[in-house]
């Protein structure tokens, strides 16, 4: 149920195509549903987004795995840190110009907001950006410093707009989901041909799984190329609702503790994410926080590779062994940790 600024409540439409998209107003907002993913979508995005963006770096990383390479898909490297520039441009390239002159808004703990920041920055739209409390500084101040208006909120505030479709009474304009807004999963996307042009015998991809809009992007990508790639998700301890869902066969709601490893990890799966994912990923890898931390660890000190938690998370996935051998890629999501966490790890500790 979405509801509307005056707090009237309108009823999602019945049939499955329009559960996925509709584009109306409510009150002061627009709203833009989920509509399917397609393939076409995806290399228009690239075509669309190619001179602000530039294609990340695949790097091997420098790790001796009898019979497997693990390459680096280097996200981090991002002008915002994060592969969420991707899909935060190619949203707002396909705004209309009434949308763009209101102004934008979304909830993040951070790297989606910078993301759409730094795009919204580029034509100078209006842009807000609803944060839950904990979001940490170093995610959120960035947005600051682009322009952006936060707006803080208690925690279940935030979740009940990004599972539930509440509306913040205290925003306007169009809304854009971190996770799924077609036009970002779009974007996101265009990491899977990038990943197919530039090492074609890819075997195994491996995804840190925070809203799903990431996974469903790149899979949509690879498989429709090359089928064969297996897909796998990477979450962490204490906030892995894909596993559970998956060996539930439906989505399900778990106690979520969480870690250091802010990026990734919720409550639950959006249906409409889990009914995309569960057909093309071959499992959920969980690793814990102490496993993410040593992969972290060996990623600046062996590769100079700075990332934070989630995007060393598939690195620690791949090196428990759970993804195959043979030719794995690791998405490296972004590489906005705290300096202080970073430094604990470095240091041999585990934050807490």
């Amino acid at each position: 149920m979405w509801q509307d600024m005056a707090g009237t409540t309108e009823t999602m439409l019945e049939n499955e195509r329009d559960l996925y998209h509709a584009n109306i107003k409510l009150g002061n907002c627009f709203i833009i549903y989920m509509e399917p993913l397609t393939y076409s979508a995806i290399v228009s995005a690239q075509d669309r987004y190619h001179a602000l963006v530039n294609p990340s770096p695949l790097m091997l990383l420098n790790v001796n795995i009898p019979d497997t390479k693990i390459y680096l898909k280097l996200e981090n490297l991002q002008a915002i840190g994060s592969f969420k520039l991707r899909g935060a441009i190619n949203a707002i390239c396909k705004l209309t110009p009434e949308q763009k002159r209101e102004g934008v808004w979304t909830a993040s703990k951070g790297n989606f907001a910078r993301g759409l920041a730094w795009a919204c920055s580029q034509e100078k739209i209006p842009c807000k950006v609803v944060v839950p409390h904990s979001a940490p500084a170093a995610k959120i101040q960035p947005a600051i410093d682009l322009g952006v208006e936060v707006i803080r909120v208690s925690l279940e505030e935030w979740m009940g707009i990004i599972f539930d479709g509440n509306l913040c009474e205290r925003v306007t304009g169009t809304f854009i989901h971190p996770s799924f807004a077609t036009d970002c999963i779009a974007g996101n996307g265009v990491i899977g041909l990038e990943i197919l042009d530039t090492l074609p015998e890819v075997d195994s991809i491996v995804i840190p799984f925070g809203g799903g809009g990431l996974t469903h992007g790149i899979s949509t990508a690879v498989k429709h190329r090359k089928p064969e790639v297996q897909i796998y998700a990477a979450e962490v301890e204490g906030a892995a609702p894909l596993k559970a869902s998956l060996s539930e066969g439906n989505t399900v709601f778990i106690d979520c503790h969480h870690s250091f490893v802010d990026g990734i990890g919720s409550r639950t799966v959006s249906e409409e994410i889990f009914r995309e994912v569960r057909k093309v990923v071959k499992d959920s890898i969980v690793v814990s926080p102490k496993e993410v931390a040593v992969a972290l660890r060996l990623l600046v000190e062996n590769s100079h590779v700075v990332a934070e938690g989630a995007g060393a998370a598939s690195v620690a996935a791949a090196m428990t062994g759970m993804a195959g051998k043979g030719n794995i890629v690791c998405i490296v999501t972004g590489g906005c940790i705290d300096t202080d966490v970073l430094v604990k790890i470095l240091q041999g500790e585990l934050p807490s």
